[in-house]
């Protein structure tokens, strides 16, 4: 048999789709732990139903993963799959639309029964009908060659076929010519109690590899060199959002020599972090599984009070149930880090779906003038960085900080250049010790509210310090004493003072990117649109034009050049999965006109859907 053409790409975009029981999002994790190994710069967007078990078969059933990933630097999981492997009829047609005319779709025949199509109204096979001759078809039966190749392992058929995953895992491995040795580990280790399962998976696998090698209908595979260029010097990993937020917090903890204590209630898409934090009480973490949203943030907030490091984590719905207890840290000046992995809503919303529409909930959500420092990451590995900054925040000025990640960062991944330990922040902290204010008589006394000149923080005294004893609670403080206080002029201040606390949080200037220095349009962008917006930007600036880019990390307070920068160009456009909040904030604060370009589909924003945008508003500034 003749050697098989090998072809050289720079970038690949993969799409994984079936039943959501098919196990399409662990063969999509393989994959991109088998890519980032091999050193290719990469972005994921799972993509699956809010129930634990949807319908089988069905088009809300349906479960997918997609992988970009290329020999240089990208940003975007991609806007459209070179590949497209479906498991299902249901796979196929959710995912078809999105599927460009001469791209590769490689289908489970197995499932394509009569039954199967009518499901999801397919009056005809597609495979027949001419409606995929535009595309590269490979029709292979995936369930029937599994259970072929497992047959030794005196599995069911059922049983034997759920390791399908594995054989078109191991097929696509094959074609793109992926590592596969930390695959057969994963998997020896997942099924370590089940030996023959294990093996049964390893086996399946293989046969996808050797199917590859020795089909006729598949005559090439493809090499993508690894992103050499792309990574600065040094040990990589790949790694979600979820798991770098995770990382972030520990790394505070450890940094500022407190222990980490995380309050919590479950909740989709913010449950991983507290999954994660539960397995490292080895670095002293606390975690508190709680019995509702508000308990959950009752106890962080208590353990901020006993001096720990407060986390809770939770998304919309349950920032809703917890405005109270923020207002209350707000009002006792306690560090604590609200952690808000933002999905489509109102309510309930679309629990998998990633949205970004919590920020003025996080800026105003509270009864009261109760300002909170708002911080929001770019990128799944900038989360690490983010939960860092945040709890800077925190610590330094004894503050609530909202931290607005959301499940496009939490469930998708990238390469994270492993920081040194060195090279992170100092964030230790002085706790109170003593007496620190004389009355007019000599007597030494504690007042719990006199605060420091430069941060405007409170002394942070530990329950149980001799003589530290202090009032808390909900109602307001007298300035100084923190006695009860109806005063007028009193509030008057303390609201004020508040206020002029978050105001004078030292963040970085904005920086802008603007390479021929005439650029007329701005795009200002937060949060997770950074990927899809600077692709975009490279592409306008490709194609000749010229743009300028800003993105904010920090959304309260603002940086302080920002309304420099903004009135700086003719026309500012703010792309936001919500229905145009950052540009609302902007347009109040700074007088400019920020114009928004908006989706709420629960799904990230496309590069050439942006840069169409961006094009449009350049041609008519």
């Amino acid at each position: 048999m003749q050697d098989k053409e090998v072809r050289r790409l720079d970038r690949v975009i993969i799409r994984f789709a079936g039943d959501s029981g098919d196990g399409m999002q662990l063969t999509g994790d393989r994959f991109t732990s088998e890519t980032a190994s091999f050193g290719n710069d990469l972005s994921t967007l799972p993509n699956f139903p809010a129930e634990i078990r949807a319908p089988a078969g069905t088009l809300p059933g349906v479960s997918s993963f997609q992988l970009h990933f290329a020999d240089h630097d990208i940003l975007t999981p991609g806007d459209a799959p070179d590949v497209l492997v479906a498991m299902n009829p249901a796979a196929l047609k959710a995912n078809i639309a999105d599927v460009p005319r001469g791209a590769e779709i490689i289908v489970n025949t197995d499932e394509f029964t009569k039954r199967a199509m009518a499901k999801v109204g397919y009056d005809a096979s597609p495979l027949e009908d001419g409606s995929l001759d535009g595309y590269s078809v490979h029709q292979v039966p995936l369930t029937t060659l599994t259970v072929e190749a497992l047959k030794e392992y005196e599995l069911g058929r059922k049983e034997a076929g759920r390791s399908k995953n594995m054989f078109a895992l191991g097929l696509l491995s094959w074609m793109y010519h992926r590592p596969t040795e930390q695959t057969e580990a994963f998997l020896r280790a997942k099924f370590a109690k089940k030996p023959t399962i294990a093996d049964a998976n390893i086996a399946a696998f293989r046969a996808g590899w050797n199917f590859g090698e020795t089909t006729e209908d598949f005559a090439v595979s493809y090499e993508v060199a690894p992103a050499s260029a792309a990574f600065p010097p040094g040990t990589y990993r790949n790694i979600s959002g979820n798991l770098a937020l995770s990382y972030g917090l520990i790394a505070a903890s450890q940094q500022s020599d407190l222990p980490l204590f995380l309050g919590s209630y479950p909740i989709t898409p913010a449950s991983d972090v507290l999954h994660e934090l539960s397995k490292h009480k080895n670095f002293g973490v606390r975690t508190f599984q709680a019995e509702d949203e508000i308990a959950g943030i009752g106890a962080a907030l208590g353990a901020a009070f006993g001096g720990s490091l407060a986390v809770t984590t939770t998304s919309g719905p349950g920032v809703a149930l917890k405005s109270e207890t923020i207002g209350l840290a707000v009002s006792l000046e306690l560090p604590l880090l609200i952690v808000d992995i933002q999905r489509g809503g109102p309510s309930t919303g679309l629990p998998t779906k990633t949205e970004q529409a919590d920020l003025l909930q996080a800026m105003y959500g509270r009864n009261g003038e109760a300002p909170v420092p708002i911080v929001a990451p770019a990128t799944p590995a900038d989360c690490f960085t983010a939960a860092l900054d945040a709890a800077r925040i925190a610590l330094t000025y004894r503050t609530p900080v909202f931290l607005l990640s959301d499940g496009y960062l939490a469930n998708g991944s990238e390469p994270w250049r492993i920081p040194e330990v060195d090279s992170l922040p100092d964030l230790r902290v002085r706790f109170a010790s003593a007496a620190n204010h004389e009355l007019d008589d000599g007597t030494e006394v504690f007042w719990p509210y006199k605060r420091d000149p430069q941060t405007l923080a409170r002394p942070w005294a530990v329950p149980g310090t001799p003589g530290l004893e202090h009032r808390i609670g909900g109602i307001e403080k007298q300035d100084g004493t923190g006695n009860i206080s109806y005063d007028p002029a009193n509030h008057d201040f303390m609201v004020r003072t508040r206020q002029a606390k978050v105001d004078g949080v030292e963040v970085p200037d904005v920086e802008v990117s603007d390479p021929t220095g005439n650029a007329r349009v701005l795009v200002l962008g937060w949060g997770s649109t950074f990927g899809p917006i600077t692709a975009a930007v490279r592409r306008v600036r490709r194609g000749g034009d010229a743009i300028a880019q800003a993105h904010l990390r920090h959304l309260n307070p603002f940086p302080g050049n920002l309304g420099e920068v903004l009135r700086r160009y003719d026309k500012v456009i703010v792309p936001e999965m919500n229905l145009g909040q950052l540009a609302t904030l902007v347009r109040a604060r700074y007088l400019v006109d920020a114009q928004s370009y908006t989706q709420v589909r629960g799904l990230p924003f496309k590069a050439e859907q942006l840069a169409t945008a961006l094009k449009e508003a350049i041609a008519h500034g």
